[in-house]
């Protein structure tokens, strides 16, 4: 099994409903998205998924967070924006645009702050 990482950057803000503390209030973050892809196979070139196209890809599900009050997407969700509702939502796009590649999403790692982060896997 071989594992591919990228990282992408997206500003955004939102703010935690019922949340009793100054995280209730908008506020924004320049988060940071590291996502891992496994393959099981390498192509004739040796790759598993190409970096670069795994990149576009990643910025595709981000630019929809990027520059937005992420609260307005999540309202469709019906769930909060934390980090970790963040980190599965881009779990569950990602793998989507990469349904039909040499590829599944084994990991999304959203920092809200550089040492806060919140992951998550299948």
């Amino acid at each position: 099994m071989y594992e591919l990482t990228i990282e992408e950057h997206f500003s955004a803000a939102h703010h935690l409903k019922d949340y009793n503390g100054p995280c209730e209030n908008v506020h924004g973050h320049n988060w940071l998205v590291r996502a891992s892809v496994q393959c099981e196979e390498l192509n004739e070139l040796g790759l598993g998924i190409d970096f670069k196209e795994l990149k576009k890809l990643c910025r595709e599900v981000i630019e929809k967070l990027d520059h937005s009050d992420i609260n307005v997407i999540f309202e469709k969700e019906g769930c909060n924006p934390s980090s970790e509702n963040i980190a599965g939502y881009i779990y569950k796009e990602l793998d989507k645009k990469l349904k039909g590649q040499n590829g599944k999403v084994s990991r999304i790692d959203v920092y809200e702050t550089p040492g806060n982060c919140a992951s998550y896997f299948e």
